[in-house]
């Protein structure tokens, strides 16, 4: 088995982890500061979120030099000694690969806007369409983060595409010219040390046609560019040029992706990739997530289940940089708090597959109560509220909607301690902290026996110690339709996992078999018939 079997990443949001230079947003030199706090909790590797130089419009995912650091951040120096910290704890470290569009300051774009320019066809320039003599864009497609997905540029007359924001053009990939720069990109980050790439939005980058497509509530023109049988050609040759010989790691953010179109990505192209049904069909209509319905467990089970049973593997995850936090959505932030914030976990690491803990759901973060707009730094939450407003809506409910979605929840910096601004600087910091920071932080989790972290910690201790949990096969039991239980079963050793994933006690229908090894209340009787709200054991059998 390879490496990112057995180890269980981090994800990294560099701007909000660990502000060594106090300047109000987090930095490489802290990151390396807080390695030793990443190898008590067990960690094994990490994925680092954008780095690279970038205008920042979009907090690094878009990059204005794929080969430099964001001077935000520190300098190559700094991420050099990153590399060599980290080796020395044996933690990989794995970048994030943006490629489908760059910043608009990019020196490739800049350059582009010129027709004669070697580079114009690095991007997506098309000519207006004229309809009773006004310019109109291309074709009809929508930007993700929403209006149309063209920008008509005054210095040529053109437009271009741009599937995100208007500050990320879109890179042209049926020109083999942007494929060859791709591969001196990966080279370049891998012979200086890096385990590999989580590729951003991945199965975007390939675009079949430029027609107009069908309109839809959403992603109006996803015909055309999602998982296109370009962007696996592309993906086969980037990893039989690049990927291969270096024996690199890959985990691919597909969008909108079916199980078995990720089974196709994983055939020589990417070694993961991320499933999202366990995000857009849990908790909200249509895939949307500003139209919020109840959460439901068994919804979850059931999909958990699926790719459990259907995929040879999985990344596990429940939090990332663009998800709310999960105890806010899939638990109880009240009287249950600490309960479901372990039930979370438990279910995120017993299962087949490679786990990813995102900063802070390791001290069990809540989501923010932000008060208004004023205090959202993410472009994609303000064009969402401004879209809602111009439908109509009102403030109070536009904004209600909106945080339903919001990325910054995710986003605001890790309390260290309960001093001013949580220990994270003595500045104002770029983005406001969690008001919940002076009862969950870093440094009373760190000091209490039964906090969310110290759980955490025994729960990686002894999936890193128990090949079972690791690589084990895993074979499900009904016991109910809220609860998730399951075997994990190699060579010689068995262990039973049994959670109750609602916030209401729950009937079994058999006890829990095997001797209680981990368990998130007090106490657990195997003989007890009910559940209570979040529970959680693992048994070894």
């Amino acid at each position: 088995m390879e490496w990112w079997n057995k180890r269980v990443f981090y994800q990294i949001y560099p701007r909000s982890f660990c502000d060594a230079n106090n300047d109000g947003m987090g930095d490489i030199q802290g990151i390396i500061s807080k390695l030793p706090y990443l190898k008590e909790l067990g960690i094994g590797a990490i994925w680092l979120s954008p780095v690279t130089a970038s205008s920042d419009y979009d907090n690094g995912y878009d990059v204005s030099d794929y080969c430099d650091i964001n001077p935000k951040f520190g300098t190559m120096d700094d991420f050099k000694a990153l590399l060599k910290e980290a080796d020395k704890l044996d933690i990989k470290i794995v970048m994030d690969l943006i490629i489908n569009h760059t910043s608009d300051q990019h020196r490739w774009f800049i350059e582009s806007k010129n027709p004669e320019s070697p580079y114009h066809n690095y991007y997506v320039w098309k000519e207006p369409r004229l309809v009773k003599g006004k310019k109109l864009p291309p074709n009809n497609w929508d930007s993700l983060f929403l209006g149309s997905a063209w920008k008509y540029c005054e210095e040529n007359g053109l437009y271009y595409l741009h599937l995100f924001t208007e500050n990320q053009p879109d890179l042209n990939y049926n020109n083999p010219a942007v494929i060859e720069e791709v591969k001196k990109i990966l080279k370049f980050w891998l012979d200086m040390g890096v385990a590999g790439f989580r590729c951003d939005v991945i199965n975007c980058i390939y675009k079949t046609s430029y027609e107009d497509a069908k309109k839809r509530r959403i992603k109006t023109g996803k015909e055309f560019y999602l998982s296109q049988k370009g962007c696996h050609d592309i993906l086969k040759e980037l990893n039989r040029d690049v990927l291969k010989p270096y024996n690199a790691f890959t985990v691919g953010e597909t969008m909108d992706v079916s199980l078995e179109e990720a089974k196709d990505f994983i055939q020589d192209e990417l070694t993961l990739v991320f499933p999202f049904e366990h995000h857009t069909g849990v908790d909200c209509w249509f895939q949307i997530p500003v139209l919020k319905r109840k959460y439901k467990p068994f919804r979850m089970i059931k999909i958990l289940k699926k790719w459990q049973t259907k995929m040879p593997w999985t990344p596990l995850f429940f939090e990332n940089h663009d998800q709310a936090r999960s105890v806010s959505r899939f638990g109880d932030e009240g009287k249950y708090y600490k309960e479901s914030v372990k039930m979370l976990a438990t279910v995120l690491l017993t299962q087949k597959g490679t786990p990813f803990i995102y900063q802070g759901e390791e001290i069990g973060l809540t989501n923010t109560d932000f008060k208004s707009m004023d205090e959202i730094d993410d472009i994609a939450t303000k064009n969402i509220y401004g879209t809602l407003r111009r439908l109509k809506f009102g403030k109070k409910r536009a904004f209600k909607m909106t945080m339903n979605y919001a990325r910054d929840h995710a986003r605001t910096p890790i309390p260290w301690d309960d001093s001013e601004n949580g220990g994270f600087c003595t500045v104002k910091p770029w983005l406001r902290l969690n008001e919940k920071y002076k009862e969950i932080n870093v440094k009373k989790n760190l000091s209490e026996s039964d906090s969310c972290f110290n759980y955490y910690k025994k729960l990686i201790a002894l999936r890193n110690e128990e090949e079972a949990l690791q690589l084990g096969d895993i074979e499900f039991a009904d016991l109910g339709k809220d609860i998730f239980a399951y075997y994990r079963k190699k060579d010689d050793k068995t262990f039973f996992i049994v959670s109750n994933m609602s916030g209401k006690a729950q009937k079994i229908r058999e006890e829990v078999r095997g001797l209680p090894i981990l368990f998130n209340y007090r106490n657990f009787n195997p003989q007890q018939k009910i559940l209570r709200p979040f529970e959680s054991v693992i048994t070894r059998i």
